[in-house]
């Protein structure tokens, strides 16, 4: 028997100011699944998240995460945003960073317990950042910082964890290193990750998702050249290439091609 899965979406619509953002959108999502979002800017990759965490709802279709509306289990779900607006200058510290993540509704200004410090070292252990933890948020480098966003995500130890384009801010040496936790996070934690980091499809994850308004899900992490010539489609009589960036050097992965 098949499990049920942790996230499903059926029939899914959504539009905003009437112009259509996501048609027709079909998706499962299975327990311990590395999903990669991946398609052209404006074809709907974050607004499909955003739907998933429960931010937005859609004007037809449904979406289930455990089998409830997604805002029934916050709880259950770890979000990194793609902008994580904080004041480098304030004097917060790490920890205080992670500890955010277990504020809990109408204990908001509560101070936090003998047990929200431990879960919050060890979610910074988990990052490989548990020296960090006196050091004030300022201090660090951008891939070390969203190192920390991630442990304030999992401190509660969520069962999905939603990250959007988590390496904007990280230079390419890091990427690699960073893709390498999330990995290890994933024994434990299903993700979905947006990326434009085409990197991640061969080395890291298990499935793949392409957003361009509508979504084709595949359960291999493979680029095929129509997967890529459905999201980055070029302009009639141009001849197209695409490459990837990897271990420092770019690597073409669909040959050149005459669009039709």
């Amino acid at each position: 028997m098949t499990p049920s899965p942790v996230i499903d979406i059926r029939d899914l619509y959504f539009a905003h100011n009437g112009q259509p953002i996501l048609e027709g959108i079909n998706l499962s999502v299975q327990a311990g699944d590395f999903v990669a979002m991946i398609g052209p800017n404006g074809g709907g990759k974050t607004t499909l998240l955003r739907l998933m965490l429960g931010l937005l709802q859609p004007l037809q279709g449904s979406i289930r995460v455990f089998g409830r509306p997604p805002g029934q289990v916050s709880h259950r779900i770890g979000y990194v945003p793609q902008n994580v607006h904080i004041n480098t200058h304030f004097p917060v510290t790490v920890l205080d960073v992670v500890l955010m993540g277990l504020l809990k509704p109408g204990r908001r200004w509560a101070r936090h317990g003998r047990r929200d410090r431990l879960a919050a070292r060890r979610a910074l252990e988990r990052l490989e950042m548990e020296d960090a933890g006196n050091r004030r948020i300022g201090e660090l480098s951008g891939g070390q910082r969203q190192r920390v966003f991630v442990a304030r995500a999992i401190a509660d130890d969520p069962e999905i964890l939603f990250l959007d384009e988590p390496t904007a801010n990280i230079d390419t040496r890091g990427q690699a290193g960073f893709y390498d936790l999330l990995r290890r996070l994933n024994q434990h934690t299903t993700i979905i990750v947006v990326s434009h980091d085409l990197l991640v499809l061969s080395t890291y994850v298990k499935s793949v998702a392409c957003v361009n308004r509508r979504l084709h899900y595949h359960d291999q992490a493979e680029i095929t050249a129509d997967m890529l010539e459905t999201l980055y489609p070029c302009a009639p009589h141009e001849t197209c290439q695409v490459e990837l960036l990897a271990h420092g050097l770019p690597h073409r992965v669909l040959k050149s091609h005459e669009s039709r």
